[in-house]
């Protein structure tokens, strides 16, 4: 018997799928929706005097997606110290930088200073970044990327997935995991670093939050938050560099911060 050779015409052609189909709502295939010119770099301030204008020269300096302009928006809650003189000179020094200072006349804490910036945010995306040395400026292209591309709404970076960090303490460490873990039980979500400063928003998603917590519990109020959305926000994770500080050297968070993280975790599921 002569063994038949198959008929390439009756084969089955690879399927294309339509525009409009659901294999466009996402991926490769996805349709660009988010022409990004402007990033709003919000850094809240407190008490950092002695690295505040070394940090906002980095940020000057920091690579930026082809096109995009930035703007940085620096809250000074209510520093003791020399920080709000340091910010009212950085327009002198950096001219052809576009600034926006605010001095809040209480100290109300990290999450309060956020909520203010994120107002004063002209940019198509919002990236938070701290005030003291921790985090690199280098790594905001690719924070950036996965929104430019359109593959993503928010991205947080992680201090643990192959980036350099500087060796510190082990039970410091141990509570990040611990945190993040506990966030994920709650929030379905796979993060390795839910409380890392390093994090990006498109400006949509965070008009429509309404942030409560007005210290360190901001970390796991907004990631319970963007986890609830629906449509369900595209959330990526990229690995960034860590030089954290010791406590002689300024580390403010503690134990405690701890502790109300993971009632805000349990908080934050239940309530907005």
């Amino acid at each position: 018997m002569t063994p038949s050779t198959p008929d390439l015409a009756t084969e089955s052609a690879p399927v294309i799928p339509l525009p409009g189909s659901s294999a466009f709502n996402d991926g490769p295939l996805r349709a660009h929706n988010l022409k990004l010119t402007k990033v709003s770099i919000v850094i809240p301030v407190y008490n950092e005097e002695a690295t505040i204008q070394l940090l906002v020269g980095l940020v000057v300096k920091a690579a930026l997606p082809d096109g995009v302009a930035r703007e940085i928006i620096c809250v000074n809650d209510c520093s003791k110290d020399g920080t709000g003189k340091k910010l009212d000179e950085l327009s002198k020094l950096y001219p052809d930088v576009e600034f926006k200072i605010s001095h809040k006349p209480v100290n109300e804490g990290k999450g309060a200073a956020l909520r203010d910036g994120f107002k004063m945010a002209g940019g198509e995306v919002i990236l938070i970044q701290d005030a003291d040395l921790e985090y690199d400026p280098r790594d905001y292209v690719r924070l950036l990327q996965p929104i430019v591309d359109d593959k993503a709404d928010v991205v947080f970076g992680s201090r643990f997935i192959g980036e350099p960090h500087r060796v510190l303490y082990y039970w410091h460490t141990l509570g990040n995991k611990f945190l993040t873990w506990f966030s994920n039980v709650f929030t379905n979500l796979n993060l390795t670093d839910m409380e890392v400063c390093y994090k990006v928003f498109r400006k949509e998603v965070l008009d429509r939050v309404s942030i409560k917590c007005n210290r360190f519990g901001f970390e796991p109020e907004i990631t319970a938050k963007v986890a609830k959305m629906r449509p369900r926000l595209r959330i990526y994770e990229v690995g960034v560099a860590y030089y954290g500080r010791s406590y002689e050297e300024g580390k403010k968070i503690t134990w405690r911060d701890g502790i109300k993280a993971i009632l805000t975790i349990i908080r934050f599921k239940f309530m907005d």
